[in-house]
C-alpha cells in the first residue's frame, strides 16, 4: 500500500497541472463560444421579421417639411429592422435640395432615428444658385427664401474666394455706414461692388481692401454737382479715383419726353 503511494505521489510531481488547467479551460471557452453561436443564430432566424416601429425625425429642417423627410425615408423599405439599408435612407434624404447632411441610426427594438443638418443660406449665386455659411453652391427653390440675401457672381470653381471676399469688404464697408448688397468677379478676376444706394465700385484684379479703404478716405471729401448722384466710381488706378455721374431728374425728363 505504501509502495503505490508513493508511485501515485510520483506520478503527481511529474504532470504539468498548469498546463492541463490551461488545455481544459481553453476547450471549455471553445464548448461555450459554440453554444452561443448556436444561441445567436437561432435567435436571429426566429426575429428576422423584425419591424421598425418608430421613426424619428431630429435636427431643426427649417425649409424641407417633416412630411418630405418622412417621405423620402419611406422611398427604402424599412420593412426589416436587420435587412434595412442604412446607407440608402441616408441617400435618399440627401436628395431633398436643401439637405446638406443626414446621419440614420437603428435603436433595437424597432426605432429608426434620423438627424437632418441643412443648407443656411448666406447669398444668391449667379442669380439662380445658392451659397452656404462655408461658401458652398447648391441648388434649391428661391421661393423659399424668407430673407433678401445679397447678389454675388462670378466663374464656376469661384463660389468660395467671392464669398469670403464679400465677408471682408462688408465688415469694411459697414463701419463706415456704406451697406454691401452685391459683388461679381469677372471672368478676367476683376472684382466690382454695388452699395445699396445703387452705387458701383471698379476694384480691378488687385490690391482690393487697399482700394475700398481710398473709396472709405476719400468719399466724404467729394464735391457733387447740382442735382447730381454718383453711379460709379473707379478705383484701378495707383493713386486717385474716376467717378461717372448720373442726373435721376434729366433721365426722367428725357423719359417723359420719349413716351
Amino acid at each position: 500500500m505504501r509502495a503505490l503511494f508513493e508511485k501515485v505521489k510520483r506520478l503527481h510531481k511529474r504532470c504539468n497541472w498548469s498546463f492541463i488547467f490551461g488545455v481544459g479551460f481553453f476547450i471549455a471557452v471553445i464548448i461555450s463560444l459554440t453554444k452561443s453561436t448556436f444561441w445567436i443564430s437561432d435567435w436571429l432566424v426566429e426575429h428576422q421579421d423584425a419591424q421598425l416601429k418608430k421613426l424619428t425625425v431630429l435636427g431643426q429642417p427649417y425649409y424641407s417639411s417633416e412630411q418630405e423627410i418622412i417621405s423620402a425615408i419611406k422611398r427604402v423599405d424599412l420593412s426589416s429592422y436587420f435587412e434595412l439599408d442604412v446607407k440608402a435612407v441616408q441617400q435618399s434624404v440627401m436628395s431633398l435640395p436643401w439637405v446638406a447632411s443626414v446621419s440614420v441610426r437603428k435603436q433595437w427594438p424597432d426605432q429608426l432615428h434620423v438627424y437632418v443638418v441643412e443648407h443656411q443660406p448666406v447669398a444668391i449665386w449667379n442669380s439662380d444658385l445658392l451659397l452656404n455659411e462655408e461658401g458652398e453652391v447648391f441648388q434649391a427653390p428661391n421661393e423659399s427664401l424668407t430673407n433678401k440675401l445679397p447678389q454675388l457672381y462670378g466663374p464656376e470653381g469661384s463660389e468660395t474666394e467671392a464669398w469670403h471676399t464679400f465677408l471682408q469688404l462688408k465688415a469694411m464697408l459697414e463701419v463706415n455706414q456704406f451697406h454691401l448688397v452685391s459683388l461679381a468677379l469677372s471672368e478676367r478676376f476683376a472684382w466690382q461692388l454695388w452699395l445699396d444706394n445703387g452705387m458701383r465700385l471698379n476694384l480691378g484684379r488687385e490690391e482690393k481692401a487697399k482700394r475700398v479703404q481710398r473709396f472709405i478716405d476719400v468719399y466724404p471729401q467729394m464735391q457733387r454737382p447740382e442735382g447730381a448722384l454718383i453711379d460709379a466710381i473707379d478705383l484701378r488706378y495707383d493713386t486717385g479715383l474716376a467717378v461717372s455721374w448720373k442726373y435721376p431728374q434729366v433721365e426722367a425728363q428725357q423719359n417723359k419726353s420719349k413716351a
